[in-house]
């Protein structure tokens, strides 16, 4: 845990996520919907700004960091509640386009008393697919790039870019088609898969399914297990680190924040593992609360929590 504190404050903390913003409407329920034409309670209901790379932004700015957001939304009711929420948070909005005539991407969450959810979400609609309003220069300046896979095309741009540029990548690899990871690991550093992702990819087999992703060239082949903790590799040897014990209240959000802080830490030159030890302290700090952003702590208080239950 040394290597982590004295990094921070030492490189650009500017951390650019690009990727997929959706506007979420959240139920709390007493339980999930089961079989058929199943109705069940909602004590609770909110409404909140979320998307992997969208609340990554917003987590690398609780804790501290520079966020810039890019992405697209329609010019639509819900794009615009995005865009404003990420600028309350202090998140540069500036790459973040909402375009007429398109419809932005929506999230139905049910979430159960345990913290597990059920997650029905539309990607949106007549959003074009070319980058070409990327503020691409601007990635040089940056700490680190982190993009997740909904929009295969900008991730492809950005992390050209930071490649040329020498800014290391975060890829968060959530379930996608093969086709899109073969396209953007080779300019991944740091693949960072949920395990449904990395089994649909390379099989469940987790080390031999992060040898596969590190066949691709990157540094750095990780995979979030939920409870189980986080699994890695890195100069060809496996590591694993276990998953903090928290009062769960909700999962939503959890690896959107794990691959904020990581980036975070990446940009400040962490070692691998205190940069996972870093994002899985966030990630734990996240789950005592609802929504996916609400928990998201400051640095701080994530490093205290890692420091006291380590």
């Amino acid at each position: 845990m040394t290597g982590l504190a004295p990094a921070f404050g030492e490189r650009p903390s500017t951390v650019i996520c690009l990727g997929l913003s959706a506007f979420d409407y959240i139920w709390q329920v007493e339980r999930l919907p089961e079989g058929r034409s199943d109705k069940v309670r909602a004590p609770e209901f909110m409404t909140k700004g979320g998307g992997m790379a969208a609340t990554a932004a917003v987590a690398v700015a609780r804790l501290g960091g520079k966020a810039h957001f890019w992405g697209r939304a329609g010019e639509d009711r819900e794009g615009a509640a995005m865009r404003d929420e990420l600028a309350a948070e202090g998140v540069d909005v500036s790459g973040f386009r909402l375009f007429a005539g398109g419809r932005s991407s929506i999230s139905g969450v049910f979430v159960d008393p345990a913290g597990e959810r059920h997650i029905a979400n539309f990607r949106g609609e007549k959003l074009p697919a070319a980058p070409d309003f990327l503020p691409l220069a601007e990635i040089a300046a940056a700490g680190a790039v982190l993009a997740d896979p909904r929009w295969p095309e900008g991730a492809e741009a950005a992390f050209a870019a930071a490649r040329e540029a020498g800014v290391p990548t975060v890829l968060d690899a959530d379930v996608a088609d093969r086709a899109v990871f073969e396209m953007l690991l080779p300019l991944t550093d740091h693949a960072v898969f949920s395990a449904p992702a990395l089994a649909g990819f390379a099989g469940r087999d987790a080390e031999a399914a992060l040898a596969e992703v590190a066949g691709y060239g990157c540094r750095i082949a990780a995979a979030t297990l939920g409870g189980d903790g986080v699994l890695w590799r890195e100069a060809g040897a496996t590591a694993r680190r276990p998953a903090f014990a928290v009062p769960v209240v909700d999962t939503t959000g959890a690896g959107d924040v794990f691959h904020g802080a990581y980036a975070l830490a990446v940009a400040q030159g962490a070692a691998t593992g205190d940069a996972i030890g870093f994002a899985s302290a966030a990630a734990a700090l996240k789950c005592t609360a609802p929504g996916g952003r609400r928990g998201i702590p400051t640095f701080d208080q994530t490093i205290k929590f890692w420091r006291d239950n380590s």
